[in-house]
């Protein structure tokens, strides 16, 4: 009995000493963040300009600059990660990343899922169509009598389907999603859409393209929720701490300059 007694005894102690030993958990992402000294961030790269890859394969663009500066702010490394768009509120979600920035607005449908840091730009969205298209129209609701396509998971995404395909006005069908925006642009220009349905200066991207070459058929506002950064829910330390830097950066002009270099209205 007393042998069994100093077996127990002992077993209690070793996991005492095991437990002091352990290291702790953080308390939050962004004490994780901290004391990895890097910050890894989810973004679509194929969105120029705001995220895309160059011919050395680096991450460019005005949102990968954006993501470095608050970084360097931070005092941590940025690590991207290429994500298709439509799975970045579920790699935050479920803790993949740190963060996500691809030009996502910040939807209340988001915001069931994820939280986001303040707004950092506000933009149009554009209705194109192919060069040699007769398509005209200045209400966008007429849109619902022709194909669209559009990249999935975003607010153009979720404009057609409230106020096309949920009125009624137009077949389901008739919607096509795809995880790339290339990939629209590319059935726009082989004729399997009629229009196609971005953000502003990723259109105004393939309209100056002479290899697309599209034209204009409407823009304007169709959220107006501006791009903000996604975070995982309940990280209010994490948060703070974007919202500092976005504010600064805003206030010193750094955003007001960065959207210059890159012609973005």
């Amino acid at each position: 009995m007393k042998k069994l007694m100093k077996v127990v005894l002992m077993v209690i102690v070793l996991t005492v000493l095991v437990s002091a030993c352990s290291p702790k958990a953080p308390a939050s992402r962004w004490d994780a963040i901290k004391e990895t000294g890097k910050i890894v961030v989810g973004t679509s790269a194929d969105y120029e300009p705001w995220e895309y890859k160059d011919e050395d394969d680096n991450f460019v663009g005005i949102d990968m600059e954006i993501m470095r500066e608050i970084g360097k702010r931070m005092g941590v490394e940025v690590e991207f990660q290429d994500l298709g768009f439509d799975a970045l509120v579920t790699a935050v979600q479920e803790g993949k990343v740190d963060a996500a920035i691809a030009a996502m607005a910040s939807t209340a449908e988001r915001r069931e899922t994820v939280d986001f840091s303040v707004m950092y730009y506000a933009g149009d969205n554009i209705m194109l169509k192919a060069s040699d298209s007769d398509i005209a129209f200045t209400d966008p609701l007429e849109a619902a009598s022709y194909k669209i396509g559009t990249q999935s998971g975003t607010i153009m995404q979720y404009w057609v389907e409230n106020n096309l395909i949920d009125p009624g006005l137009m077949a389901k069908e008739n919607m096509s999603l795809y995880e790339r925006n290339e990939q629209v642009a590319l059935d726009l220009q082989a004729g399997r859409i009629d229009i196609a349905v971005m953000d502003l200066e990723p259109g105004k991207q393939f309209m100056s393209d002479p290899a697309f070459g599209f034209m204009e058929l409407w823009r304007g506002v169709m959220e107006t929720e501006g791009q903000s950064i996604a975070i995982m829910q309940g990280e209010a330390a994490l948060k703070a701490e974007l919202d500092k830097h976005i504010t600064d950066m805003l206030n010193e002009g750094f955003m007001d300059a960065l959207f210059t270099e890159y012609g973005v209205e």
